[in-house]
């Protein structure tokens, strides 16, 4: 299958775009000029490269028809740090979304993936099921889900099989600096302080190799169309979670309760994923390996800065 992928160079998007790779797809990305894809480096020479941006569908739509994609798997986005959720210039990104599967169709293409994000739900104090009424209480996630609905219309009218992955809290190597699990890592790895709210809460975290897995087989089973919640089906506390990554290390305090939850704070962030179970998948990554693996990922790279 011909795959064109955007938001390539993301945390995310890296990971969908190497295992897609792997799995034998030819795979074009589309990169900013001037954007540095240090993510790909180990597939870079693999992959088809459409230099453009999301501001430019005419430059855009003459890559994806020159590609020729058989789908378009939409991973980027304007905004996703917590500064910027509530920015207005996440209205932009419903634009985006729109206008690509517009060019997608042009170009051929018969798919359409995109990115959602349990933000569209707002807060639930229990396991999220795709039926459950959005409640979003971010312009991120209104974006989000007003940018779901709009494509699934249109990729209707279009006649392209539309898939709307509600992603869950993904972690693993190479994710941004400011999340959670690798702020925790470069703190307590140098012996310090990590104020931190009473973490009290439910936390599902999922390795990002299996949402990449789960994109491709979605972009692989005829039937899979609509709404998928994307997370993993286990949601331990979050103070055990924070306290297994601290054990690991060896060093470092955690200062519980010092933080204030936020008025909207989610309590339990935890997915009903029994409709992407029905297509077969399952993670494949224990949250211990998975610790495991990203606290190498963060030592071998300061090594490699050093």
């Amino acid at each position: 299958m011909r795959i064109f992928v955007t938001g390539a160079t993301g945390f995310l998007g890296s990971y969908v775009a190497e295992n897609l790779v792997e799995q034998g797809h030819d795979v074009a990305v589309l990169l900013r000029p001037g954007t540095k894809p240090w993510r790909l480096a180990s597939i870079l020479e693999r992959l088809t490269v459409v230099e453009s941006t999301l501001d430019d569908p005419a430059a855009l739509g003459a890559g994806l028809r020159s590609f020729a994609p058989d789908a378009v798997v939409h991973m980027a986005w304007r905004g996703v740090g917590n500064s910027d959720r509530n920015s207005k210039d996440q209205a932009r990104n419903i634009g985006d979304t729109v206008e690509l599967v517009d060019l997608a169709a042009g170009a051929g293409a018969t798919i359409f993936v995109g990115a959602g994000s349990q933000a569209e739900y707002g807060p639930y104090d229990r396991a999220i099921v795709e039926s459950d009424v959005p409640r979003p209480t971010t312009l991120y996630g209104i974006a989000k889900l007003a940018s779901g609905l709009m494509a699934e219309r249109r990729c209707a009218e279009r006649r392209l099989r539309f898939a709307w992955l509600r992603i869950f809290s993904a972690y693993g190597p190479r994710d941004g600096e400011s999340w959670l699990i690798p702020s925790l890592i470069r703190t307590l790895r140098a012996n310090g302080r990590m104020a931190l709210t009473a973490c009290e809460q439910r936390w599902g975290f999922l390795h990002a190799s299996d949402a990449a897995a789960a994109v491709s087989l979605v972009l692989a089973s005829p039937a899979a169309q609509g709404i998928y919640n994307l997370g993993s089906p286990d949601a331990p506390p979050l103070r055990d979670t924070v306290r297994r990554l601290r054990d690991l290390i060896g060093r470092g305090e955690l200062a519980f309760g010092e933080v204030p939850y936020r008025p909207d704070q989610v309590m339990v962030l935890a997915a009903d994923v029994a409709r992407l179970e029905a297509l077969g998948w399952r993670p494949a990554v224990g949250l211990d390996q998975g610790l495991r693996e990203t606290l190498a990922w963060h030592e071998a790279a300061e090594r490699g800065a050093t």
